[in-house]
This record gives C-alpha cells, structure tokens and sequence, in this order.
C-alpha cells in the first residue's frame, strides 16, 4: 500500500506539470466559452383551451365546442402548431410596441426568429399549452411571449367570427326565398278555395293527405340526403382514388398492419440508400447490388404479408395504402358515407312505395278536396321553414357579435431574474471532469511512452546492483570547481558526495585507490561527478588525482580551468613522467591529470602498456585515482580501463538515461567480469526523488562556517601518513 501511494506522488511530482496544464487548459477553455456565449434567459406563459359553451346561442356554442371525435386527432396539437404559424407571429410582431430587433443582426425581428426560439409544450392530462421563450433580453422575452399568447387568442376570435359570418351570409339569403316560398303557398291555396269554393275536408281526407304530405317531405329530405352522400362519395373516391368499397376496405386494413408499416419503412430506408448509392457507384458495383437485393427481399416479404392480410382477393397497391391516419380516416369516411347511401336509397324506395299506395288511395278521394288539402300542407310547410331560417340567422347574428374564444390565458409572461443558459455550474462540472480525465490521461500516456529511468529506486530495482548515492542537481554557476568554496562551503552539495564516497568505502573492504566512473550516454554527468566527488574526497585530507581519460572529448581541463596539456599523451610517449604532467588545482590535495594533446587513435593509447604502467604509479602515489571515460554506448574505452581499476561506477540521470541501454551496458560488464561498484542517481531534485534531503534544509547555521576549515584539525596527521607511505 505504502509503495503504491509513494509510486503515485513519484508520478505525480514527474508528470504534475503537464497534467496541472491539460486540467487548466480545460477549466480556461469552460471559463472562455462562459465568457463568449451569450447568456440567454426563458420565460413561461400558459394557454388554456376551455371545453364549455361560451357563447349564448347555439350556434356560437357550437363553434366554439371542441372537436376531438376523430380518430387520432388531438385538438391541443392543433392549437400548439397554430401557435407557430405565420399567421399568429406576425400578428404577434405588431403588437410589439417598440418594434423589436434581433441581438444578434441588429434586424427587425421575424416570424423564422419567434419561431426558433418558441416552445410549445402540451401538459400531460389537460387542456394546457405550456409556451417558451429564449431570449438574450429578459425582458423583449416577457413581451414577446405575451404578444404571442395574445395574438393566439384573438386569431382563434377571428376564426370563430368568421365562421359565425359565414354561416349568417348564407342565412340571409335563404331566408327572402322562404319568405318567397310561403307568399306563394298562401296565395296558391287563396286561389283554389275561390275557384273550388271548398271550405273543408273531412277527417279522412286530411289524415290521407297529411300522411302523404309527411312521406313527401320525408321523400325530400332523403332525396337530399341521397343527394349529399353521393356528392360525399364522390369527393372521397377522387381524393382517395378507391375504385370500389372491398378495395379500400383491403387499404385500410393493409394500411393499419403493424408489420407492412415495418416493411415500409425498411423499403423506404432501403430505396433512399439504393438513391444515394447510385450517384456515387457504378451499377454493377457491390454496394448498389446489395442495396437491390435486400430491396426485392423486402419487396416480397410485403408480398407475402399483404396476402395473409387481406381477406379477399382484392389487395391494395403499395402507393394507395392507408399508412396515415388521414387516410384511414377518409376511406373510414367512404365506407361509412357508402353504407349510409344505401342505406338512404334503400328508405327512399320504400317511401315512394308508400307515397304510391296513398296517392292510389287519394284517387278514390273527391279531386277537389285533395288539391285543397296538399295546398295548405305546403302553406304549413313553407311557414315552419321560414320560421327556423329566421331563427338560425338571429342566432348567427348574436354569435358574430359576441366575438367569443374557447382560448383563455392563464397565466402570463414575466421577465426571468436569472439566465436559463449556459448553466455555470453544469459547464464547470463537466469541465473539471473531463479535464481530471485528460490529465489522468496524459500521465498515463506520458508513462507509457517514457523509457527512461525515472527514480533510484527504479534504478537499484532494475539492476539489482548497490546504489551508491543520489547526487543533486548542480547549479550551472557550481559546475565548474573554480573558484571551489562556492561548492564546497555548500553542504547541501557537499553531502550527497561525501555519503558517496563513504559508501564506496563501507561496500569494499579492501583499499580502495582507483576508480573509473562511466555512464551509458553522453550527457548523464559523469564528467562532473569525477571532479566534484574528487574535490569532495580531497577536502578530507585524501591525495587524490583525476585521469581525464576521454581522449575523444576531454572537459576535466575546462572544470578545473587548467591547460589541456601536459597529460596522458605525454605520459605514454615519454615526454614527460607522471609527477611532471600532473597538474596541481586550487584544491589542496587534488591534481589532475588531463588528456594533452591527442597523438595517434584513443584506442592505441589506452591499450598501450604505457597506460597500465601510468594507472598503476597513480596507485602508488595518490590516495584515491579517479579515471574519467567515455560513455560505454560509445566505445570500449570504460571496459579496457575498468580492468585496469578496482571497480566502475556506472552515472545514471533520471528522464534521461535510456532504461534498455543502461541494461545493455551493465549486462556487457558482467560478461567481461569487470567489478561494477554500484550505480550513481545524478541530477535528482526534490519533485524526482522525494526519499533523499539534503542536510541544507535541516542544518542550516553549519552553512555560516566553511566547509574546509571543519576538515583542518585532521588533516596535518593525515598528511604525515601519507608522507610515510609513499616513502
């Protein structure tokens, strides 16, 4: 448990920079589109449609009664699509006083503008309309929807009216023709008594004749109707294009089915893909040729399920099914308008049989009472037609006046406080989640794709070999050794050197005296651990030498501010010996032994016999001999020279030192049996290693005092053993 939370923050302190970017990235782009998205806010007004006879007459509570006996047919819908038409809207426009213009193009404001930003929504189990409105302003919101709510109502006034106008119009024509009508009974009947002198009829004759007077006026009305229903039938046989009644009793039928409605659709999907297809391919090609397959599969399944649908052997063509409710409606209609047809001819043959036998019976009547008799039934009848003429047209008089609405509002639009969009909270929820989802992410990915070694103790897990220290990160005014106090007064630097060589000398019984410090790259800070652990070696009294041994790219000359020659070439060839090349540094105790000038191939010289003869008098004179060589990924100069030592350190960087090759290189070691000390952490700080502090932050008044005079009690006696020895 312990070990995982430490792995985390490990990654945490590696990666915290990128991942802390992704998430503010992500939080500043939801803090941007807040900024840039204009805030909108929504206001609420409700319609209310009353199913009650508003109007005095009966003929205005009938047109204001709502009519929902049709199948499918939903009046709340009606009226919500009512709502968003033109007509309504611009009705709505000018009752805005001011005119309003659009926020965004600065234009007056349409009916396509009202209509994008209107809701209309139908409360579940009532006769409400629930309206919506989105504006940037809250307040043109408000208006707009009252002016929208207002207009409804007094375009639903208009239509009632104009319903109730018509009817009148009519009325008033009919009713001179009825007056008309009866004048001319009257004086028909007038002129028959005068001619006839027949006063009265006796109670037979009038019993015949008023009978035969009601059979004639039922005769009218059915012929009428008759007349209505075949005027009916052919209306809904031209708009439905039905032929006959079992036809469109098999449409109807066929229309209804749950599974051609799938079949439909699959064919109508399937055709409108074939479509597509064909502009972009070939006939011939795969595509077009499957879409045409699984077209006639589907056509033939339809085939199939029409036959079991329809119980005759009249089927419906696909193009005139019933698959809408309109349509189902209408062939409802022409079946119901086809039966009640028969039905009236059926009941006016019948009739015209009775009219017969009493007219036959009339015949035996005296022929002058009979005429009287039909005369006044006409007059009669004339009267009782003028009188409900004149009756309805009072009523749709009253009902035109009285300008009355089955749309009432019950609640109006107030200007919302506080916007409805973008929501903020919302907005920064799903910013702060998503950004914790791409950091994470981004660490993950980040792990993934770094191979190279990370902590030390990844490093000592990895090579299962000691780890000798774990060096800080100097800063680029200490990498350089002159002027030296600026290193070695700073024990937070100091330290981490001093437990190095402390290690090295607890790990090794034996004397110690050379060491070659190599690394699996160039860059990893070999260079500057040789001269710095040597510094730090020789402010402990130790006589200690630095053999820049890498011949291809020397830089103990430039840390120490020395000239690169006399050195090692000089050594080999001759020219001069050990003590004579060895130059002296302003450390005491510490002399360093640079490449000189390059004579001939690195290689040659390395190798040479001269070369072992020069480490081994090293040996011999110096308390610790520090060798500095080439990275091993570049040449054998490590391993040649490692056999000349007592052991290699092997300089790791965390984020830099490629795990695979550092692998690689301590595997070719252990092949040529050559000692490796241990492994050296350079460059570490307190985000990539948080296990190893140094003593700077805890021990900070020692830092008051140079380092080098806390070493000088000792050092005289060791300097005199050192004499003694090397005599």
């Amino acid at each position: 448990m312990g070990k995982g939370i430490s792995t985390l923050l490990g990654v945490l302190g590696r990666r915290g920079f990128p991942a802390v970017t992704v998430f503010a990235s992500v939080i500043g782009a939801s803090f941007a589109y807040l900024a840039v998205t204009p805030r909108l806010y929504e206001t609420s007004a409700r319609l209310m449609l009353d199913d009650k006879k508003a109007s005095v007459s009966e003929l205005g509570r009938d047109l204001t009664q709502i009519n929902s006996t049709a199948i499918g047919r939903n009046p709340l819908a009606d009226q919500a699509e009512l709502l968003k038409s033109q007509t309504v809207l611009q009705l709505a426009i000018s009752k805005l006083n001011p005119p309003i213009k659009d926020s965004s193009t600065q234009k007056p404001l349409t009916a396509s503008d009202i209509r994008s930003n209107l809701k209309v929504i139908i409360v579940p189990a009532t006769n409400i309309l629930d309206l919506r409105y989105q504006s940037p302003n809250p307040n043109q919101a408000a208006q707009i929807l009252n002016a929208v709510s207002q207009a409804m109502v007094e375009e639903n006034i208009k239509t009632i009216s104009s319903e109730a106008t018509k009817v009148r119009e009519f009325l008033a024509e009919k009713v001179p023709i009825a007056r008309q009508r009866l004048l001319q009974a009257e004086l028909a009947e007038t002129k028959y008594r005068q001619q006839s002198g027949v006063v009265a009829t006796d109670d037979q004759t009038r019993s015949l004749v008023n009978s035969l007077a009601e059979l004639e006026n039922q005769e009218r009305i059915l012929a009428v109707q008759l007349q209505e229903t075949r005027s009916r039938d052919a209306s809904l046989r031209q708009v439905t294009d039905a032929k006959n009644i079992n036809t469109a009793y098999a449409s109807v039928r066929e229309g209804q089915d749950e599974q051609l409605k799938v079949l439909r659709t699959k064919l109508t999907d399937i055709e409108t893909k074939l479509i597509e297809a064909r502009t972009k391919y070939q006939e011939a090609h795969p595509t077009v040729l499957d879409l045409v397959q699984q077209r006639d599969e589907i056509r033939a399944l339809y085939g199939q399920q029409m036959a079991r649908v329809s119980s005759s052997n009249q089927t419906a063509n696909f193009n005139n099914l019933s698959n809408d409710q309109i349509s189902q409606t209408l062939i409802s209609d022409l079946i119901t308008n086809d039966i009640t047809r028969l039905a009236v001819e059926n009941k006016l043959n019948a009739i015209q049989k009775m009219r017969a036998n009493i007219q036959s019976r009339l015949a035996l009547i005296p022929i002058q009472q009979q005429p009287l008799t039909v005369l006044t039934r006409q007059r009669e009848e004339a009267a009782e037609s003028l009188k409900f003429l004149q009756s309805k047209l009072e009523e749709a008089q009253i009902a035109e006046a009285q300008k009355v609405s089955n749309i009432r509002i019950i609640e109006t639009a107030v200007a919302p406080e506080l916007p409805t969009s973008p929501k903020r909270t919302v907005v920064l929820v799903i910013a702060g989640f998503f950004g914790s989802i791409l950091a994470v992410g981004l660490v993950l990915l980040l792990e993934l794709m770094d191979n190279t070694l990370r902590d030390a103790t990844e490093a000592e897990e990895l090579l299962q070999l000691p780890l000798l220290g774990v060096l800080p990160r100097l800063p680029a005014t200490k990498l350089s050794l002159e002027p030296a106090e600026q290193f070695l007064d700073d024990l937070g630097l100091v330290e981490p050197y001093r437990m190095l060589l402390k290690n090295l000398e607890f790990r090794n019984v034996d004397n110690l005296q050379v060491i070659v410090v190599s690394s699996p790259l160039a860059g990893e800070g070999k260079s500057v651990i040789v001269s710095h652990l040597a510094a730090v070696s020789a402010m402990l009294s130790r006589r200690t030498l630095i053999i820049d041994a890498d011949l291809r790219k020397p830089s103990q000359h430039t840390l120490f501010n020395l000239p690169p020659r006399p050195g090692i070439t000089d050594v080999i060839d001759g020219t001069r010996p050990l003590l004579s090349a060895v130059q002296s540094t302003t450390i005491e105790n510490l002399s360093v032994l640079t490449c000189g000038e390059l004579r001939g191939r690195p290689s040659q010289i390395l190798e040479s016999a001269a070369m072992k003869a020069l480490v081994a008098e090293a040996a011999q004179r110096y308390d610790l001999v520090i060798i500095d060589t080439p990275p091993l990924s570049a040449c054998a100069d490590a391993s040649t020279l490692s056999q000349m030592s007592d052991g290699v350190i092997l300089t790791t960087r965390p984020g830099f030192t490629l795990k695979e090759v550092l692998q690689r290189a301590v595997s070719e070691l252990n092949q040529n049996r050559i000692p490796v000390l241990g492994v050296v952490v350079n460059g570490m700080t307190s985000g990539t290693e948080k296990y190893y502090r140094y003593p700077s932050e805890e021990y900070p008044s020692i830092l008051s005092r140079p380092l080098r005079r806390l070493t000088s009690l000792g050092s005289s006696a060791r300097n005199s053993a050192n004499d003694s020895r090397s005599n």
